[in-house]
């Protein structure tokens, strides 16, 4: 297994130890990563609203936990966050979702800012784009696949978006938002089982 890998499995903390640091930067008024600031705060707070709703409120249909429940390697997820990460409120969640509906599924959430050494071996388009899920075979120690920053349907919107526009707007994120929400976290899901039965 390479060893920043080995390294990251070992240091990644729990979804709940993930939320109790967010809730706990949300109560602080500050926020995870190396740069502080005032904005980044203030989506801390809102991302620790956004989890909260989504651990409450995630629905996984009967077909997709017959497809997650066919999974049988034995998988740890790591996944690149922090606090202030509006795509990463609305995707870990979901993903904490699945990994309990399969005991081979296990998940480790990293800081991304202090752990650049394994965020820089999975970039996005030469970027540090989060939430990054990189998932492991845990007997072979191989990379079967990774997930990430978004699902595919966001993927898409923001392609075009670029594309066309050269960048992304505080308007954009906001209607990025919505589909977010209108979504419920179903493309997510859909993307994770294809993997899954891929892997």
């Amino acid at each position: 297994m390479n060893s920043v890998i080995k390294e990251s499995i070992n240091k990644g903390v729990s979804y709940k130890e993930y939320r109790d640091l967010v809730s706990e930067l949300a109560l602080q008024g500050s926020n995870s990563g190396i740069e502080k600031g005032e904005d980044l705060a203030n989506y801390t707070k809102l991302n620790d609203k956004r989890m909260k709703r989504w651990d409450k409120t995630v629905k996984v249909s009967d077909d997709a936990k017959l497809k997650i429940a066919a999974y049988t390697k034995k998988t740890t997820w790591l996944i690149l966050t922090e606090s202030w990460c509006g795509d990463a409120a609305h995707v870990i969640p979901v993903l904490n979702k699945i990994a309990e509906l399969n005991d081979n599924i296990s998940i480790k959430l990293l800081l991304r800012d202090e752990n650049l050494e394994l965020m820089d071996m999975f970039l996005t388009n030469g970027g540090r784009a989060i939430a990054k899920v990189i998932m492991i075979d845990e007997e072979t120690g191989d990379v079967l696949n990774t997930f990430g920053p978004r699902p595919s349907e966001a993927t898409n919107l923001v392609n075009e978006y670029k594309a066309a526009h050269g960048k992304l707007t505080p308007a954009f994120k906001e209607d990025l938002q919505q589909w977010y929400n209108k979504n419920k976290g179903q493309n997510i899901i859909d993307d994770i089982t294809n993997t899954l039965s891929s892997i």
